[in-house]
């Protein structure tokens, strides 16, 4: 990790030294118009911000006024950033970096924007279990939370690690035991998010072990995990000490009592107070990641009006009051008998949210860098179905509640799906809280940008929104534009022609069909349904059918298949737990140990992504670090990294001499605005075979 500097040389300088080296490095031309990609954007001479402020500016559709600069990438060796704060007083940000799933590598680093690029992070807390929840506290120290605990610390330390006072030490994590002895090692949801209210109330989420809670049928019992004085899927209270400030634990000491603040809440990692909480009818918002339903439009989110003893459904009820079907029998009688419609308990949510959005951020506005949004709700939803990737902006009353309109109240779809749609349950359309898009078009576009993926965010001292992407390696600044914004990226998504003729490539080899049926019968019927819209397989379908079915949802995925380079694509990665993102599916890290020809049936998901495409597997030669790649009309399309997979058709291409003739490579690589459906041309010499 590179030691953090603090030097106060011209940023001019700066840039021109980083411009320098990355034309060294074969990253960027000389030509300050030509864009460098970092952590999949491409970004050029363009910023955004001012003086020592100012940063490579990102192609995202911004609401009118606004800009996106990038502050931090994986250059600067970002591993799983989850959230940001500001130190106190200082040009300083603290940011969370969980490293990843599984592990104990998180870490809590310092970021100094103002420093030289590779220079800006210095490590402050390294070996965390899921670091997450950083907070300003009512004693104005920095605050932050592992899986299980709480701790507060100074950043500016010499030694920061010998100031860390811890203030709760034992709380469900990520290995826990279930009231019937059952031991999970990776329970659902260990992240603790957390706030204080102005009185020092420490609120806490300790969110479900699991999707759904459900057990073999039938059910008829409540979900005991969400029971009881140490209830998951639940916000905990702890109440300070007369002066407001937890004291610090010494080895033996119990954790402060706390009970549980509102149940039935699946996992609260998006929470808001209004700066008036707790005085009477002030807004206390959390912000529901509801259970995995297969359709795209089912369920909603949820942002939640909390009291203190009320039931917020999980996992009874979802949307306004729909029951979950499986739990109809413990929904007949006793404690929860008709929760979902006529039980004074429930409390519905109090608007909807767009269905599997993933609201992992939630604050109020206050700065004086935008007074258009002055007192405003901003929501992060980090979800990667067509409904999320984007920043939401909320007009609110004077208690901070959003306003609500009534039915048909219609939100904005990616354009990987309806352009818009209605919020609705199973009853019809609903009333709802509309609002105004932040961050709209942040869906991938080749050779531009990445889908976006917001987790944490905050507000600085001069007014300015910082946020964290956690698929990306970013840091982001948010701030003002001037002029009007820039026409949105076109859509970008695989073509159905392109689908249908990796369809047919399939079809017609034996091998890969054999395959085809192998994945489906084995892995997804066995361990995947269920997660992603049960991969558009219906009953009475036949095998072939299903199949066929199955490969067109996989093929039209963003990212999941790159056809000839299974490498690349996340159906490698996250079978396998390669990187930062869960493994799937879950529980699937015991799955070649205990399943008979598991780590075989991985191999074969490889090889069918290898086999896809007739022709000659080629790798791109060493060397330079990319390699440029053309369209048949000699359009430049992108580069590709040295070592990347091409599939090869024509190695002398008849149409382009000295060329060779590949099918499509992985996306990322793409400049966005090539369309040769059926290759590309790479000159020969940069080809060599694959060993």
């Amino acid at each position: 990790m590179n030691q953090l500097t603090f030097q106060d040389g011209r940023r001019s300088l700066r840039a021109g030294i980083a411009t320098l080296a990355a034309i060294i490095l074969g990253f960027a031309s000389p030509s300050a118009s030509e864009p460098v990609r970092k952590s999949g954007y491409a970004v050029g001479a363009e910023t955004c911000g001012s003086g020592d402020l100012a940063f490579p500016k990102l192609r995202i559709d911004m609401k009118a006024g606004f800009c996106a600069g990038l502050v931090a990438s994986e250059e600067d060796h970002l591993k799983f950033p989850r959230s940001i704060i500001q130190v106190p007083g200082r040009d300083l940000f603290v940011v969370a970096d969980m490293g990843g799933w599984g592990h104990a590598d998180g870490r809590l680093l310092l970021l100094d924007p103002r420093a030289a690029g590779g220079q800006r992070f210095k490590e402050l807390l390294t070996g965390i279990e899921y670091p997450f929840g950083l907070v300003i506290g009512p004693d104005k120290k920095l605050y932050a939370s592992t899986a299980e605990t709480i701790f507060r610390f100074d950043p500016l330390a010499d030694n920061p690690r010998g100031t860390v006072e811890t203030i709760i030490r034992h709380m469900p994590g990520r290995r826990i035991t279930l009231p019937d002895g059952t031991k999970l090692d990776e329970a659902a949801h260990p992240l603790k998010q957390f706030v204080f209210d102005r009185n020092g109330r420490l609120f806490v989420n300790v969110g479900a072990h699991s999707d759904d809670c459900i057990t073999p049928a039938p059910i008829t019992r409540p979900c005991a995990a969400a029971e009881g004085a140490s209830a998951m899927a639940a916000i905990w209270l702890f109440t300070p000490p007369s002066g407001g400030v937890f004291p610090a634990l010494r080895p033996n000491d119990p954790d402060p009592p706390h009970t549980i603040y509102a149940r039935g809440l699946r996992n609260s990692l998006a929470l808001a107070l209004h700066p008036n909480f707790p005085d009477a009818g002030y807004a206390f918002l959390q912000g529901e990641n509801g259970r995995d339903l297969p359709d795209i439009f089912k369920p909603n989110e949820e942002i939640n009006a909390i009291e203190q003893g009320r039931h917020y459904g999980w996992p009874y009820c979802y949307d306004l009051s729909t029951p979950s079907p499986e739990f109809r029998l413990v929904l007949q009688s006793g404690v929860y008998k008709s929760l979902c419609s006529a039980n004074a308990l429930y409390k519905p949510p109090f608007s909807l949210l767009p269905p599997h959005g993933a609201p992992l951020a939630m604050l109020y506005y206050h700065g004086a860098k935008f007074p258009e949004l002055e007192g405003k709700l901003l929501v992060g939803l980090h979800g990667y179905r067509p409904t999320g990737s984007r920043i939401l902006v909320y007009d609110v009353d004077d208690h901070g509640f959003p306003k609500s309109a009534p039915a048909p109240v219609r939100y904005h779809v990616s354009c990987a799906a309806d352009p818009t749609h209605n919020f609705q349950t199973e009853a019809g359309d609903v009333a709802a809280a509309p609002f105004e898009e932040l961050i709209a078009g942040w869906h991938r576009v080749n050779g531009a940008r990445p889908q976006g993926a917001p987790v944490g965010m905050t507000i600085a001292e001069d007014g300015a929104i910082w946020l964290v992407e956690d698929k990306n390696q970013t840091v982001i600044r948010i701030d003002r534009a001037e002029g009007d914004p820039s026409p949105p990226l076109p859509c970008d998504t695989r073509s159905q022609a392109l689908i249908d003729q990796l369809a047919s490539f399939v079809a017609k080899d034996a091998q890969n069909k054999i395959r085809l049926t192998s994945l489906r019968k084995n892995l997804v019927e066995k361990h995947c349904v269920g997660c992603h819209s049960d991969f558009g397989l219906k009953a009475g379908q036949s095998d072939a059918e299903k199949d066929a079915t199955m490969l067109r949802f996989m093929l039209s995925q963003d990212g999941w298949i790159y056809p000839g380079d299974p490498a690349s694509g996340k159906l490698r990665t996250r079978l396998r737990g390669i990187g930062a993102e869960k493994l799937m599916p879950p529980g699937g890290e015991s799955l070649p140990k205990t399943e008979p020809g598991y780590a075989a049936l991985l191999n074969t998901a490889d090889l069918f992504v290898a086999k896809m495409v007739p022709g000659t597997p080629m790798r791109i030669k060493p060397g330079l670090p990319q390699r440029k790649f053309f369209s048949k009309t000699n359009k430049e399309c992108g580069e590709i990294p040295a070592a990347k997979v091409v599939v090869v058709t024509q190695r002398n291409a008849v149409d382009k001499p000295g060329f060779s003739r590949f099918f499509r490579p992985a996306d990322p690589y793409l400049n966005g605005e090539c369309s040769d459906d059926d290759g590309y041309y790479i000159r020969q010499e940069f080809l060599v075979p694959v060993q």
